[in-house]
């Protein structure tokens, strides 16, 4: 059992704690796009943001962060323990996760908030555990990133799933969540993409010529993926193109990129962008690894999106929606970068057609509408 935490007063509470990891970038873009937009629609609303493995034991950090091991040496391994976590009632075993949260519970015992939000499963099963066996008196919410849901996320402690697409809801009903608890809301995106920008003026204002076709090619918040390969396909398109290279936080990787970049005109590299909207909004193709962020962020612009290099589990899973839902393609190895992004580029009725479709599933106001739902909770716990 976890320890006593003492019995907290009955006071009003306007309190939210949003529980992340950082674990790819997804996870903490959701917490930050939900605390912007809590506290535009109740200014009075006190928010803390907090990565749940820093209030937990510390060998509970190294065994939370070792699916990075399998995921660079062996990714075959990793898709096999990604499925099983997907498809289990837990990612891992209960009375390690009881005893590793011991630290959590009293953090959140001494914040008291009425509404915890986890934007992430194991987060979810912790605080899950938390109601059931201390009798926290917090309400639930849980957010899956991405197009599916795990099925840990399935439990009874939790009052309210904001999730990105209906499929998403249908996985939940699946595993035992009743319908009155789940709203399609979409997955939290930053608000500024809840207006799409202008093409013609935001690409005057990063510089670019508003009838210049723009590819964008994106590693990720955490920089991810196979640069030489990417460089290679973009090499052998049939005509040259503008491409602009976003390598989020990896400085390694930004350099790498500069140096097989510099002999191309019209080929720019970035790290990290604070203005991620604007640079969806002016290209006309993305070239990326599918992660959750970069998908619903893909189509809250209507942007296209050639998935390219997906990682064993959600982000397969992912490219697979991705195609069925005729939003873009799925790119399987380096050799078709060129003939899709030299197809596509030259076929304005195509890149159209996937525009229209991409944009028939945004859901660009999805923070907005869950900072909704979320106050509604609120108000019923107070």
């Amino acid at each position: 059992m976890f320890e006593e935490t003492g019995r907290p007063d009955t006071s009003v509470r306007k309190r939210v704690l949003i529980l992340t990891v950082r674990h790819g970038a997804s996870h903490e873009r959701v917490a930050k796009a939900l605390r912007q937009a809590l506290l535009d629609a109740d200014p009075e609303l006190t928010i803390d943001l907090a990565d749940a493995l820093e209030h937990s034991a510390r060998w509970f950090r190294l065994y939370y962060d070792a699916y990075r091991i399998p995921l660079t040496l062996w990714p075959g391994l990793w898709g096999w323990i990604e499925h099983a976590q997907h498809t289990h009632d837990s990612t891992g075993p209960r009375w390690l996760y009881r005893r590793a949260a011991r630290s959590l519970a009293r953090y959140i015992a001494a914040l008291d908030p009425a509404v915890v939000v986890a934007t992430e499963v194991g987060t979810c099963e912790l605080a899950a555990l938390m109601k059931r066996e201390l009798g926290a008196r917090f309400e639930l919410v849980g957010i899956p990133s991405g197009l599916d849901a795990d099925r840990p996320w399935s439990q009874p402690e939790v009052g309210l799933y904001l999730v990105a697409a209906e499929e998403t809801a249908r996985e939940l009903e699946a595993a035992g969540v009743s319908r009155d608890r789940i709203q399609p809301t979409g997955q939290p995106v930053d608000p500024a993409f809840a207006t799409l920008a202008d093409r013609a003026q935001t690409r005057r204002k990063l510089g670019f010529e508003p009838g210049a076709q723009l590819l964008l090619v994106l590693f990720g918040g955490t920089g991810a993926g196979r640069p030489r390969a990417i460089i290679r396909g973009l090499r052998r398109l049939e005509r040259p193109a503008q491409v602009v290279f976003i390598t989020g936080r990896n400085l390694d990787l930004e350099e790498k990129m500069r140096r097989l970049a510099e002999d191309q005109p019209g080929w720019r590299v970035l790290g990290w962008v604070d203005n991620m909207h604007e640079w969806m909004a002016a290209a006309d193709l993305a070239l990326s690894k599918p992660g959750a962020g970069t998908v619903v962020e893909a189509l809250a612009s209507g942007l296209p999106l050639l998935a390219f290099d997906p990682l064993p589990g959600n982000e397969r899973r992912a490219c697979d929606w991705i195609e069925k839902q005729g939003v873009g393609l799925w790119l399987r190895n380096a050799g078709e970068i060129a003939p899709a992004v030299s197809r596509l580029l030259a076929d304005a009725g195509e890149l159209a057609r996937l525009r229209r479709n991409a944009l028939t599933h945004a859901r660009p106001r999805a923070a907005l509408d869950g900072a909704r739902a979320i106050l509604e909770l609120l108000g019923r716990a107070n």
